[in-house]
């Protein structure tokens, strides 16, 4: 249960993922002070799913060089196999029937934003946004509606308020955070 947005704005070529800090299990819920949203090196995510997932991407994740000029490739493999890795060794990885499950989160890499579902297939929209998260269809609905002209951050924060405002499973505060760089 959450609510994490990210948006790609045209104007500074950056990516901007927010997220909420409910913790939730069954019907009841915990307001967190650790973030679902966090920066490894020049990548930015936002994570849904499980918090002992965001503490191995945040702390134990090392995102391997990049190796190739396909960003998509990039992410399909290298980094997908590091993510795979690193969830196996940190015993969050889930096996049954020969297949591997993880869980669901935002990637931002300079003007890139990715998705990586609990089958670890990784997804790029052809808008500049995506969400996940059970406040996720709230999100982005409102990011829709929302004028082109709006500050990025408001729009986001927005978001977050609509999702809030229809699911229980999302909660002040929100946080926002940006790629540092900008893509050459």
């Amino acid at each position: 249960m959450t609510c994490i947005v990210g948006y790609l704005d045209h104007k500074t070529n950056k990516v901007f993922i927010g997220g909420d800090s409910a913790g939730v299990s069954d019907y009841d819920v915990t307001i967190r002070r650790d973030k679902k949203i966090f920066h490894n090196q020049d990548f930015i995510f936002g994570c849904t799913s499980s918090f002992r997932m965001i503490q191995l991407l945040q702390f134990s994740l090392v995102p391997p060089p990049i190796g190739c000029t396909d960003m998509y490739e990039y992410m399909c493999t290298s980094f997908i196999d590091a993510v795979r890795l690193c969830f196996d060794k940190g015993g969050y990885i889930q096996k049954k029937d020969g297949t591997e499950n993880g869980g669901t989160f935002l990637v931002g890499f300079e003007n890139r934003l990715f998705r990586i579902d609990s089958d670890f297939q990784v997804a790029e929209t052809t808008n500049n946004m995506d969400s996940v998260g059970c406040g996720s269809s709230y999100a982005l609905g409102c990011l829709y509606a929302l004028p082109e002209t709006m500050e990025t951050e408001d729009k986001i924060k927005k978001a977050l308020e609509t999702a809030a405002f229809f699911s229980a499973g999302v909660r002040e505060p929100f946080y926002i955070i940006s790629t540092k760089m900008e893509s050459k």
